[in-house]
C-alpha cells in the first residue's frame, strides 16, 4: 500500500540538510503551494543557495542558478533567438529561467532592462522570444537573493517586480547551537541534499488541495483590512528607538495593493495545509502577514531619520487590527 505524501514530508527532508532557517524552509513551501516567488535579503552565508537546491532535489525538478551581474542581458536569461546556417532558418534557444526552481542570485545587482525581462515570467509564467511565446515548467519558483550589507554597485528594484513576489524573507544568523550543528554536519564531510522526497505531479496536487482550504468570511474581511491600514494607518503609532512615540502614516508613502489581499489568502490557505488543516485561522493570517506585506509597502525617508525598523511599522498596525 502506497502512502499519500504530505508536504510536511518534504520540510522534514529540507531540514536534514538545511539547520535553522525555519522561516526560509517555510517560505520556500509555502511558495509551492500559493505558486508564487520569494525574496530572501540576508548577509552571504546563510544557505540560502543550498536550501533553493535542496528543494530542487527533493522535488526531482530542475535547478538553475543565475548570477546577476551589470553586464547581465535579459537575453542571458529568457533566451534568444540565433541564425541556423545551415537549416536557413533561426533557431530558438532557450535559457536558464527554463526550470522548476530558478535561483536569482543578487538580483538587485542587474539593470533595470533584465529585472524587466523577469517579469513576464514571474507574473505570466511564459516568456516572448522574438515572436513567440514559450511556457515556463509548471510548478515554476523564483527564489531571489539580495545582500543588504553591500549596497555599491547595486540597482533598486522596481515596484512592479517586488509585488510580483509573493513574500520577502529577512535572513539572520544563526544560534550559537544552530551554527555548533553546522559545523558537526558540514565541516568533517559534504551533506549532499536529501532527493526524490516528492514528484512534481504531489506538487501539483498539493495546490490543488492549498486552494480547497476554507476561508471563513469574516476571516476574508480581516485580510481586507490588514491591506487597507497600510494604506491609511491613521492613529497607528510606533515607538522609535529612543522611545519617542511617531505616527506610522507619517512614515508611510504607499500601503501594499490588492495583490497583498491575495498573496495573505494564498499564504494563510499553503500554512493551513502544511499544519494539515482544511481550514485557516486568523493565527495563519498574522504569522504570514509581515513577510506578505514588507516588501509592497513605499516607506519614506523618515523611516531611516526616526531610526524605526519597517517591521516595527507593520507590527503595529497588524496589532490595531482585531482578529475575528
Amino acid at each position: 500500500m502506497t502512502v499519500e505524501r504530505q508536504p510536511g514530508d518534504l520540510r522534514a527532508a529540507l531540514a536534514k540538510t538545511i539547520v535553522g532557517q525555519e522561516g526560509v524552509l517555510e517560505a520556500l513551501l509555502l511558495a509551492l503551494l500559493s505558486n508564487g516567488h520569494v525574496l530572501l535579503e540576508g548577509p552571504p552565508g546563510l544557505a540560502k543557495t543550498l536550501a533553493c537546491r535542496s528543494l530542487a532535489a527533493a522535488l526531482e525538478g530542475d535547478f538553475k542558478r543565475i548570477q546577476f551581474t551589470p553586464d547581465l542581458l535579459p537575453s542571458d536569461i529568457v533566451g534568444t533567438r540565433i541564425f541556423d546556417q545551415r537549416e536557413s532558418r533561426f533557431a530558438t534557444v532557450l535559457g536558464p529561467i527554463f526550470a522548476n526552481v530558478v535561483l536569482a542570485d543578487e538580483i538587485n545587482r542587474a539593470p533595470a532592462e533584465v529585472q524587466s525581462a523577469l517579469l513576464e515570467a514571474m507574473q505570466e509564467r511564459q516568456v516572448t522570444i522574438g515572436p513567440e511565446s514559450h511556457a515556463l515548467p509548471d510548478p515554476f519558483v523564483v527564489m531571489a537573493t539580495m545582500n543588504p550589507l553591500d549596497s555599491e554597485g547595486t540597482y533598486a528594484l522596481p515596484i512592479a517586480q517586488m509585488d510580483r513576489f509573493l513574500m520577502k524573507i529577512n535572513v539572520g544568523y544563526p544560534t550559537r547551537e544552530e551554527e555548533l550543528l553546522i559545523l558537526d554536519r558540514f565541516a568533517m564531510a559534504d551533506t549532499q541534499p536529501v532527493r526524490c522526497i516528492a514528484t512534481l505531479d504531489d506538487v501539483r496536487a498539493w495546490r490543488a488541495a492549498a486552494h480547497a482550504v476554507h476561508v471563513d468570511e469574516k476571516l476574508k474581511r480581516y485580510i481586507v483590512d490588514l491591506v487597507a491600514i497600510t494604506r491609511a494607518a491613521q492613529g497607528v503609532a510606533v515607538k522609535s528607538a529612543g522611545g519617542v512615540s511617531l505616527k506610522a502614516a507619517e512614515m508611510i508613502d504607499y500601503g501594499a495593493s490588492p495583490r497583498a489581499t491575495l498573496a495573505l489568502a494564498f499564504l494563510a490557505r499553503g500554512r493551513a495545509l502544511l499544519d494539515g488543516r482544511d481550514f485557516a485561522l486568523p493565527d495563519d493570517v498574522r504569522a504570514v502577514a509581515a513577510p506578505a506585506l514588507r516588501h509592497r509597502i513605499g516607506f519614506n525617508y523618515r523611516l531611516a531619520t526616526e531610526n524605526v525598523s519597517a517591521d516595527v511599522v507593520i507590527d503595529a498596525m497588524i496589532a490595531a487590527i482585531p482578529a475575528p
